[in-house]
């Protein structure tokens, strides 16, 4: 039986239980792990007992938490008992180094020197797992990752590595690298091919997997993320693999950016997964 599940949705979605979590008083708080790593938590840590836990990627620490857009699910969440966890992304933040470029060129630019970046952050990311789950502040039966665009492609990886990570949500994310104009002109095909996520479909098979991209999408494109979206559906077919693939293709006119309704559908998703915390 196929597991990929994908609607194309036109207009704006009916308001669900999930509505977004204000409170002019949560603050972000930053947290280090023993080897040094930075964290943002966002959410009550203090509730005697550890909580579901959803990783945010989106730029840095403060950008992602800070922002409403960036945020998405975890603005229903957060009022749903999540806690909302951040780390900056590479060449974002403290994570930029030296003079490298920062954001998309800096990704590029690491790749053009040889460098995996997306090793280096799944093994951040494990760590800062490590701390959550040690620190009690994250439930290691309930943690969910999201990402939007670059964070997206993060999140699909960081899922991937990490199987404590149970299932991961992905906006307008990019699932191609050889896509983006950054990397039009990288010489290190070879490294790209090898980092990108249609590298590593078999381990998708095995995972929870939620997309959603606007139709209209060319600065990540939308026909590279349906194309995943599939190539993990069809090896899903096998019954021994746990994954299920649910794709949300809508409609989108302002290219790319998040589609209307998107973060209260990827909330429900996920509390249907892992269930409310407390």
């Amino acid at each position: 039986m196929k597991k990929l599940v994908i609607a194309l949705l036109c207009g704006l979605l009916p308001v669900n239980f999930l509505t977004v979590y204000a409170n002019p008083e949560l603050k972000i708080s930053l947290h280090k792990t023993s080897d040094g790593i930075e964290l943002g938590v966002l959410g009550n840590t203090k509730q005697g007992h550890a909580a579901p836990v959803l990783i945010i990627l989106a730029t840095t620490i403060q950008g992602t938490l800070g922002s409403e857009y960036y945020r998405h699910c975890g603005n229903q969440l957060l009022g749903n008992g999540y806690v909302c966890v951040s780390i900056d992304l590479p060449c974002h933040g403290d994570q930029r180094i030296g003079d490298e470029p920062e954001g998309l060129p800096g990704w590029s630019h690491k790749v053009s020197q040889g460098v995996n970046f997306v090793a280096e952050f799944n093994r951040r990311l494990s760590s800062v797992l490590d701390y959550l789950i040690e620190e009690r502040i994250a439930d290691p039966e309930r943690i969910a990752i999201c990402g939007t665009s670059r964070g997206g492609f993060l999140a699909l990886h960081g899922a991937i590595n990490d199987k404590r990570i149970k299932c991961v949500a992905a906006f307008s994310p990019v699932t191609d690298l050889f896509v983006l104009h950054e990397f039009k002109s990288n010489p290190k095909k070879k490294l790209i091919k090898e980092i990108n996520l249609l590298n590593y479909i078999n381990q998708l098979a095995y995972r929870k997997v939620w997309i959603v991209i606007g139709d209209q999408d060319k600065r990540v494109g939308t026909d590279h993320a349906v194309k995943l979206a599939r190539e993990v559906s069809n090896l899903s077919n096998n019954l021994q693999t746990t994954g299920k693939v649910y794709l949300h293709v809508m409609s989108e006119p302002r290219g790319h950016t998040v589609p209307d309704g998107a973060d209260k559908m990827a909330a429900k998703w996920i509390v249907k997964e892992l269930g409310r915390g407390l």
